[in-house]
């Protein structure tokens, strides 16, 4: 299984620098799961930059693959989480999702560089 991180859904829907890097866990659909916070980060962002419409495009693409809703054991595992290695609630909740999942977490977010779990591409300059 594989997770994606917000930045790398919007990173690969721009057609930025590292999208190749995070395409072999996106459009796996079959080996996907999509944590639902990240559905509300991209909408949001999106919703800044694209149509209505773009963002409801977005959001159906990665509603292809499992989508896994925060519930009450995810929040108490991102708590644990957030605690041990000093993450923000959405970091902390996307990494639970995907330990959880017992998925691979694909990331440019550099606060999950040398997380166990983690396949980390750092953002170009």
């Amino acid at each position: 299984m594989n997770v994606v991180d917000s930045s790398g859904w919007l990173e690969y829907f721009a057609a930025g620098p590292n999208a190749e890097f995070f395409a072999p866990a996106i459009e796996n659909t079959r080996d996907l799961a999509v944590p639902s916070l990240t559905l509300f980060e991209v909408y949001k962002n999106l919703l800044g930059q694209r149509s209505e419409s773009e963002a409801m495009e977005a959001v159906a693409a990665m509603m292809q693959g499992q989508v896994i809703d925060w519930n009450a054991g995810l929040s108490l595992q991102a708590a644990r989480l957030s605690r041990e290695f000093n993450l923000p609630l959405a970091d902390s909740v996307i990494l639970a999702t995907a330990r959880s999942a017992k998925a691979v977490l694909w990331t440019q977010d550099a606060d999950f560089d040398g997380l166990t779990g983690v396949k980390y591409q750092p953002k170009p300059r």
